[in-house]
């Protein structure tokens, strides 16, 4: 351990249900205070496959567990977390800066995707085949079981810390899988939480193992052993790219980058619609996959539009995470922040116009609207995860889909139209894993399929549909 390691603040690793040292710790800071709040283990190779090790041998004692106790545990978790839930909610808020009322609100789903994972792991279950409807198959009967998949890693990101590595570690112990988790290394505390929580809920040791520390050390641990029987990540597209690259048949799910649009139709109450688009827009910073980054407006409402969403988003609460009233805190690192301005300074060399932000106050960048944006501009093209959007005028529902999906990314994107023939046209020929009519992109509850195309993804979230990823289907025919 480090010579100037303050005990009281160490954050040790989770293998085999106990705190395992690792040989160096790095200080944990508030993104929002820079505050040290902790000092985190960094685990190395060894210590990664001492993980994987402790997994391995406990797949067989979560894997053969019966389908109830499976539930019960993760019932007993989303019950803990129920009675812990303001712990978990300042937690969240220290390490990530997410305002308060967001961190409440992602506590709650937290607890709503483990009791999904408990319903679910009742629920996994095979079919029947009629082998009579081939003229080779008359006496035979058969029927298909859905199998734990063995060691499941975890790769989680920093922007919901808790409810992401739900839709990791839920389905996971509902399918009767053990787990390698490996939280983002500016949000290690919520992981490290709710592995205690699963401990005092009753999952055997080695069942879920936390793993904090360098990505580029763990990932590739991860990736390349052939014990971790699937990957399923979430964060960057390079690094998901980089991840599929190296995995060669082991199985992934990747949720990767986007930047989902809005088109809001000419027939369509703005009044109504603006304290949508403000969440979709600005919740959690616009650190949200699905955040709302885009928005195509049908020139008849233009004006009124960006007058009145500028309006709303200058009433926003900028400052510290933990003040009950504050919308908009720091983005993740002082980096982060650096970036944006960037891409917001190269926007101010362009035709571009800022309505709104462009700047940062107290270290947090104020919420940011900007119109007459080129689309090849880094704010409209790229990933921008910061609560900058950008509007832009159309002239039907037609070219604002064009629009949209002249992007390499496809994860969500929202219409508002009171038009059915225009409702059914975008969610036909929208080029995203998921279409949210009448609502803005960012929506997502938890036992919803979630996932995309293009560079946002394969494979999809939701507990139903994460358990079908973590299963494998074993073909069973009797000859009778």
């Amino acid at each position: 351990m480090n010579k100037l390691l303050d005990k009281s603040t160490a954050k040790q690793l989770i293998i085999n249900g106990e705190y395992v040292e690792a040989p160096t710790y790095a200080p944990l800071f508030s993104p929002y205070s820079d505050e040290k709040i902790a000092d985190i283990a960094m685990a190395d190779q060894a210590l990664t496959e001492k993980a994987i090790e402790a997994a391995y041998n406990s797949r067989k004692v979560i894997g053969n567990m019966p389908a109830f106790q499976r539930a019960e545990i993760l019932e007993n978790a989303a019950r803990i977390l129920t009675e812990r839930a303001e712990e978990a909610a300042t937690i969240i808020s220290n390490e990530s800066s997410k305002p308060i009322m967001f961190s409440r609100g992602e506590v709650s789903r937290t607890i709503e995707t483990y009791k999904f994972a408990a319903e679910e792991a009742k629920r996994i279950h095979g079919e029947t085949i009629p082998f009579d409807a081939a003229s080779g198959g008359i006496g035979r009967i058969g029927y298909t079981l859905r199998e734990p998949i063995g060691v499941v890693g975890a790769i989680t990101p920093f922007n919901f810390p808790m409810n992401l590595v739900a839709h990791k570690v839920g389905p996971a112990i509902a399918a009767g899988n053990s787990i390698v988790l490996k939280p983002a290394s500016q949000t290690p505390l919520s992981a490290l939480f709710i592995a205690e929580v699963f401990k005092d809920a009753g999952l055997p040791a080695g069942v879920l193992n936390v793993i904090t520390g360098p990505g580029s050390v763990i990932g590739d641990v991860l990736v390349k052993d052939e014990r971790i029987k699937l990957i399923t990540f979430t964060g960057s597209p390079s690094v998901g790219i980089g991840i599929s690259n190296k995995a060669g048949l082991k199985k992934t799910t990747l949720e990767l980058g986007s930047n989902s649009a809005l088109i809001i139709d000419k027939d369509i109450d703005i009044d109504s619609i603006i304290d949508r688009c403000v969440m979709g827009a600005f919740s959690n910073q616009g650190q949200v996959c699905i955040s709302t980054q885009r928005i195509y407006v049908h020139q008849d409402l233009y004006e009124e539009f960006t007058s009145k969403f500028a309006a709303a988003a200058k009433q926003l609460k900028l400052g510290d995470p933990l003040a009950e009233d504050t919308y908009i805190s720091s983005l993740i690192s002082k980096k982060e922040l650096e970036r944006t301005l960037d891409w917001i300074e190269e926007t101010k060399k362009s035709n571009a116009e800022i309505l709104a932000g462009g700047y940062a106050q107290n270290g947090v960048l104020a919420p940011t609207i900007i119109v007459n944006a080129d689309h090849a501009l880094k704010v409209s093209c790229q990933e921008v995860f910061a609560p900058i959007v950008v509007v832009n005028k159309v002239d039907s529902v037609k070219v604002a889909v064009e629009l949209v999906n002249d992007s390499r990314f496809g994860l969500q994107a929202g219409i508002y139209t009171n038009n059915v023939q225009h409702a059914l046209y975008a969610s036909k020929n929208l080029e995203v894993g998921g279409v949210i009519i009448n609502d803005v992109p960012t929506y997502r509850v938890d036992q919803m399929p979630y996932g995309g195309v293009k560079e946002s993804g394969t494979g999809r979230e939701g507990l139903k549909y994460a358990i079908e990823e973590m299963t494998e289907m074993k073909l069973v025919v009797w000859n009778q």
